[in-house]
């Protein structure tokens, strides 16, 4: 059965952030993942969402795979560099 990671971010310093993104360029693929959506969040229709948030749907072919990915070696090393910057909110979550 598929499963989705559900990514939200507010990013609050980009050039440190891209570090992180040029890490994990190409990563989630290697893994079966497909991102469906990757963008800013557009219209809130319930609730309160922070400002700039983001928002990052990738699907995988099964929870394994998704967990994989988040527990790669080189994920890992990617996180730290996102976790370095210091200053960036991130909420990862997987739906199956």
């Amino acid at each position: 059965m598929p499963a989705f990671i559900i990514a939200t971010t507010v990013i609050t310093d980009p050039p440190r952030f891209m570090e992180y993104v040029k890490a994990i360029s190409g990563l989630a693929e290697r893994f079966g993942g497909e991102t469906y959506v990757r963008g800013p969040v557009t219209e809130v229709l319930e609730g309160e969402v922070p400002e700039g948030e983001r928002v990052i749907v990738t699907r995988y072919p099964d929870a394994a795979a998704a967990k994989a990915y988040l527990y790669s070696d080189e994920y890992q090393a990617a996180k730290l560099l996102r976790k370095d910057a210091g200053n960036v909110v991130v909420r990862m979550i997987v739906v199956d």
